[in-house]
Parts: C-alpha cells; sequence; structure tokens
C-alpha cells in the first residue's frame, strides 16, 4: 500500500470539512476551497481525522491513493496557514515594484513588465528585489510563482534572473581566453 496514502489527516481546529458525493468542500480561517475528487476513491471522515482509502490494488488506483491523499492535505493546509513563495530577482538593475494588486518588473527588457495575480493570490514586494506570492491554493500559487519566474529564468553563467529564493543555480564555467 501507499505509505503517503494510508496517512490519517489531523483537521486542526477551525477547519470544516465536508463531503458530498465527490465534491469535497474545505473552509477555514483564510478561505473556502472546493476541489472534486476521484469518485473511486473512498474518505472517511471522523470527528478530526480523515483517512482515504481505495478500493482495490488495481493500478489507477494506487497511483490515485496517495495523489488524493496530498491533495486533500493541502486543502486543508492552505485554508489553515496558506502557502507561500518568495523570488528573488538576481542582477543588476533588476528590480520589482507594486502598483495597486499588479506588480512591474524591471528585468533588463527595454520594456517594464506587468504581472496581474490570478483570483486567491496575492503578491507581496517586501524589497525591490523580492516578490512573494501568496494563497490558499497551493496549484495557483506554484503556477504563479512559475509564470513570474518564466519572465526571466536564470542563466548559468552569471546567475542572472528571477529565481525561487530555495533554488541554487547550477553554474557553468565560461570561455577561457588564449
Amino acid at each position: 500500500m501507499s505509505r503517503i496514502g494510508k496517512k490519517p489527516i489531523t483537521v486542526p481546529a477551525g477547519v470544516e470539512v465536508n463531503l458530498e458525493g465527490n465534491q469535497l468542500t474545505v473552509k477555514g480561517p483564510k478561505g473556502t476551497l472546493v476541489r472534486n475528487l476521484h469518485a473511486d476513491m473512498k474518505i472517511n471522515i471522523s470527528d478530526n481525522e480523515l483517512l482515504v482509502e481505495r478500493p482495490s490494488d488495481h493500478r489507477t488506483h494506487r497511483a490515485l491513493h496517495g495523489t488524493t491523499r496530498s491533495i486533500i492535505s493541502n486543502m486543508v493546509e492552505g485554508v489553515s496557514t496558506g502557502f507561500a513563495k518568495t523570488l528573488d530577482l538576481v542582477g543588476v538593475g533588476y528590480r520589482a515594484s507594486k502598483k495597486g494588486t499588479k506588480v512591474v518588473l524591471n528585468v533588463g527588457y527595454s520594456h517594464p513588465v506587468e504581472i496581474t495575480p490570478t483570483e486567491g493570490i496575492e503578491l507581496d514586494v517586501p524589497t525591490q528585489t523580492q516578490v512573494i506570492v501568496k494563497g490558499i491554493d497551493k496549484e495557483k500559487v506554484g503556477a504563479m510563482a512559475a509564470n513570474i519566474r518564466s519572465v526571466r529564468e536564470p542563466e548559468p553563467y552569471k546567475g542572472k534572473g528571477i529565481k525561487y529564493s530555495t533554488e541554487r543555480i547550477r553554474r557553468k564555467e565560461g570561455k577561457t581566453g588564449k
């Protein structure tokens, strides 16, 4: 059996979980998330614990077991604490500024790049070289952070570009002059 799928999900205080058919609704202090889960996966809800069970050892059921558990766990964590990804701008003259809800990036192009957050996502600029993407949906936070990073991906020679704060850029050696 899946090691991840077997783990129970503890529901913190203040978080409410409802299951109607195969639609799971998780409500907490940060907001509400609704998701349709696979009809074959069985979810047992006790007082403050959730357990995902699969009907058989068929290949598709084995694949969905851990995935379904992780999705539910991320929903519970999102509505209780939320998710955040930090991006760093590395390079001479690279900077970010906030205009209303939008973020304006100056990353070496002839024009500034405007980033508009999607629904449920908040962009924050604590310093000129940092952008923080916050939200309750882990999938949306990761997608928004990846979109911002794709504006100017880090290059391997000088490390210039937009990178995740936890990311380590593998450096290449440049040309050797003869």
